[in-house]
């Protein structure tokens, strides 16, 4: 990816240049799956994690989990979920326009006061066309859409899967940029698109093994 890619993936549609990356340990809980499926998301998530450099934790010390999976069938689960409203009081509205808009995923983000993610909610309507993925390519892309603040566009016309010989991988360009995202060096928000040169300098570096 060169920098104009790169500053795309984080250019909203209002035109703005927003990154942010997790700033705390991730304390992931799932909620609508079996066992079964539930250790395949949390084992997406490690693997995302891993890949970024960052940590993951059994609590937040603040939040108790701070990354909230929902696997839900009809947009109306979340209304009618106990003590949901009170994690995210516009959530009336939020339904309505994800019911209006026919939507099938959501993801909605909080953010420390330095701007650096918090905790996230990740939504998951299992409609006819997300019934149809495999659990564990479903689970890979939203940890992998979740380990950033990406553009509301910057997944619109390509995911962040890649086939290869049959196998479903994360994307090695949407990996190279989760490693570099999370130097050390690199800060964790950034407004302005020159971020994306210094992003487009470690992607050159990161291994894609």
């Amino acid at each position: 990816m060169d920098h104009t890619a790169i500053e795309r993936q984080f250019t909203r549609s209002d035109g703005s240049y927003l990154f942010a990356r997790w700033g705390r340990p991730i304390a992931p809980v799932v909620f609508g799956v079996d066992d079964a499926t539930l250790s395949i998301v949390k084992g997406a998530v490690e693997a995302v994690v891993a890949l970024a450099g960052h940590k993951m934790t059994d609590m937040d010390p603040e939040l108790g989990a701070n990354m909230l999976v929902f696997f839900i069938r009809d947009w109306d689960e979340l209304t009618a979920t106990p003590d949901l409203d009170r994690l995210l009081p516009e959530l009336p509205e939020l339904v309505a326009r994800l019911k209006a808009a026919d939507a099938n995923q959501y993801r909605a983000f909080r953010f420390d006061p330095d701007g650096a993610i918090k905790a996230a909610f990740v939504f998951v309507r299992m409609d006819a066309a997300l019934s149809d993925i495999p659990a564990e390519d479903l689970a890979l892309a939203q940890a992998a859409q979740t380990i950033l603040l990406w553009s509301d566009t910057a997944f619109t016309d390509r995911g962040p899967l890649a086939t290869v010989e049959d196998r479903v991988i994360l994307n090695p360009e949407i990996a190279g940029l989760i490693r570099a995202a999370y130097d050390p060096v690199m800060p964790a928000v950034a407004s302005d698109p020159s971020h994306a040169l210094r992003l487009a300098a470690r992607v050159g570096q990161a291994p894609m093994s």
